[in-house]
């Protein structure tokens, strides 16, 4: 059952529209009536990066009238390689911006309406509420969270995508019709059991299997046609190309769906690691004051090696994670002997997860938990405390 309900009065169309929009007229199943739709129709699309892409181009060129774009990042190099809706010619621009360009050029009748904002606790109400349809294009759990409960209490469907390696899902939450995220997932995975794409990878074409997904059932919401995801969860598997659905049963004490709009009470979800933390935290400004009084200590950088090309602390080690690991199992004397045991070692990933998992590796091994210290916040915060 879809519950969206076109307005009483349904806009009409351009003779341009009508040239443009010709191959959805002919399906018996949209004809004229469901491109009408779309067109009265509003999506709130979060998140720019490799899922947001794909979909914002295509429901702009579905013919989706009106679309908020939210998103706070600029298009950076390493974008470029999924994240379709940007080029090298808007590198430095915001995602907003560049993907503007390119949508109105394919519906230049689109109302598009910029937030270059983060989606947080105190805009997630402002933002859902002025839309029909909410796309989840983010990368996060904490974000997750946030857009399925707006979603919740104000009763708009939310059209999921997730996307690592190789793998997808796609599924509709909306508690009028069926479970809502929380009915699949309570609580947020522990940090040490959540890699994101920048840590575990992603194929550049996932996300466009995922987002044109994404776009596909916005369509199908707005447009009055078909059966919505509701109540299932696509799983895509792009090395044995296979699709497969499971189904998702409505939790009857759920944290949020299972109580009424009025007593849902927003609030951030924090991620928690179960593991219990080793070493010590060092911040930024305290490193480089380190480094500035040419502390005898040595610096392990253990992201990925595309991650090094963006920039290292000058002076560190270049060592990944999964070949320090490597190296731990195998007992490789010619990778270990470069790690001493009487020396303060400074351990840095991007954003803190994957050194302090090393930390406690070089903890198990007998190294000194003293002597481990963990950049705080990683590179992200060097960047932002050091750098800027």
């Amino acid at each position: 059952m879809n519950a969206l309900s076109p307005p009483a009065q349904l806009p009409e169309l351009s003779s341009g529209e009508l040239r443009r929009f010709g191959r959805h007229l002919i399906l018996p199943e949209f004809a004229l009536e469901g491109q009408r739709r779309l067109k009265a129709g509003s999506v709130l699309l979060i998140g720019l990066g490799g899922l947001g892409s794909p979909t914002s181009l295509y429901l702009a060129a579905a013919g989706v009238g009106r679309i908020g774009l939210v998103d706070a990042d600029v298009v950076e190099e390493t974008n470029l390689q999924r994240q379709i809706a940007h080029g090298y010619a808007t590198l430095g621009t915001p995602k907003i911006d560049s993907a503007e360009k390119r949508m109105l050029d394919l519906n230049p009748d689109l109302v598009i309406e910029k937030h270059p904002v983060r989606f947080t606790i105190e805009n997630a109400v402002e933002l859902i509420s002025q839309y029909d349809v909410i796309i989840d294009g983010t990368d996060n759990f904490p974000t997750r969270y946030l857009v399925n409960d707006t979603c919740v209490k104000l009763g708009k469907p939310n059209v999921f995508g997730g996307v690592l390696r190789f793998d997808g899902q796609l599924s509709v939450f909306d508690a009028r019709n069926g479970p809502c995220y929380r009915c699949m997932f309570p609580e947020p995975p522990p940090v040490e059991l959540a890699p994101n794409c920048a840590e575990a990878g992603v194929l550049g074409v996932l996300p466009g299997v995922i987002g044109s997904l994404q776009a596909t059932e916005a369509i199908k919401l707005l447009a009055g046609i078909g059966e919505p995801m509701y109540g299932r969860m696509l799983l895509y598997d792009g090395l044995d190309m296979r699709f497969s659905t499971m189904h998702i049963a409505k939790d009857e004490n759920c944290p949020i769906c299972s109580k009424a709009s009025a007593d849902i009470e927003l609030t951030e979800v924090a991620m928690v690691c179960s593991a219990p933390k080793m070493g010590r935290n060092i911040t930024g400004p305290e490193l480089e004051q380190r480094i500035a009084t040419g502390d005898d200590m040595v610096m392990i950088d253990v992201r990925n090696p595309p991650e090094w090309a963006t920039g290292m602390i000058a002076g560190a080690m270049p060592l990944s994670k999964p070949d320090f690991e490597r190296a731990l199992d195998s007992d490789d004397g010619t990778v270990l002997d470069a790690i001493p045991k009487d020396r303060d070692l400074i351990l840095i990933c991007q954003s803190g997860m994957r050194s302090q998992a090393v930390i406690r590796r070089l903890a198990a091994w007998g190294y000194d938990a003293n002597r481990l210290y963990n950049l705080d916040e990683g590179m992200n915060a060097w960047a932002g405390e050091v750098v800027a």
